[in-house]
């Protein structure tokens, strides 16, 4: 393991590598070395504009594959951003081959991350008055509908994927990289992501990925926002007797007693909404 530096700021290699590229977009200022995805991430500054660069291809610090797959990842899923365009997804401006690696650049966002692998982020997150957090969820349901309306079916979204700009008062969606076509067979075993997250389907051999798995990620995700997360009892629920109940039969082990479609969950999430005439944000 070895220290490099750019502008000033540190980060973990395995080996030395030249990142010279990534002044065209200006002054670093930060740096996410801890992934172990195969990515490297920089923060930069130019012009009084900030950019969000992921490059594959670096002997990262933690990553153990091939450089030549992580690329290959990058690569496919930087289509996946492009079609999957949305208000609360960050913002793809552009990708580019760099010696045997490959760059994409994002809009930068001063959302405050949700996940557990940072503490003090999370903390501020967990701040959020009840009110802003049913919008954070709303935005995260919405984004996944039209996600399953353009036939696409999430894959490796958890905490780590939703921040919150305070400034703003905006949710952020970010790192979507393993999202696909679907339905698909698991052909893994364990497929990526947060086993917080993840529906026993996407721990099997074999079992199919559709919107089914991911009503069951939907009710996690409502979880983790509003009780106890993995402690899925009614104590540890802030919100209503009904939406604890959409949430839990969401979460079901056995996917015939889930609902079975994010719209279907949707309408039993916002019900009292629906019964007054307020579901036009899932028309």
């Amino acid at each position: 393991m070895i220290i490099q530096q750019l502008d000033g700021i540190s980060f973990r290699m395995r080996e030395p590598f030249d990142f010279s590229f990534v002044h065209r977009w200006g002054r670093v200022f930060r740096v996410f070395d801890d992934q172990d995805s195969g990515n490297i991430c920089f923060g930069t500054e130019q012009d009084g504009e900030r950019f969000f660069l992921k490059f594959a291809g670096a002997p990262t610090a933690r990553y153990e594959g091939k450089a030549a797959d992580a690329v290959n990842r990058l690569k496919a899923a930087l289509p996946v951003y492009r079609e999957l365009r949305h208000p609360c997804l960050i913002e793809l401006l552009e990708e580019a081959e760099i010696g045997s690696g490959y760059l994409a650049v994002f809009r930068w966002t001063d959302g405050v991350c949700m996940g557990k692998q940072y503490p003090e982020s999370r903390a501020k997150f967990l701040t959020l008055p009840m009110a802003a957090r049913e919008r954070v969820f709303s935005d995260i349901l919405d984004f996944h509908m039209q996600t399953a309306k353009r036939g696409y079916v999430a894959v490796d979204f958890y905490d780590g994927s939703i921040l919150y700009d305070f400034e703003a008062e905006k949710t952020v969606l970010c790192d979507i990289d393993f999202y696909r076509k679907g339905p698909f067979v698991n052909e893994m075993g364990r497929l990526w992501g947060s086993s917080r997250f993840m529906s026993p389907e996407e721990f099997t051999l074999g079992a199919g990925i559709d919107e089914v798995t991911n009503v069951f990620l939907m009710g996690a995700v409502a979880f983790a926002l509003f009780g106890g997360e993995l402690d899925r009892s009614r104590g540890c629920w802030q919100l209503d007797g009904q939406r604890y109940s959409a949430a839990l039969r969401a979460v079901s082990d056995d996917r015939t007693q889930r609902f079975q479609s994010l719209r279907d969950f949707a309408a039993a999430w916002e019900k009292q909404k629906h019964d007054g005439g307020g579901m036009e944000r899932f028309s």
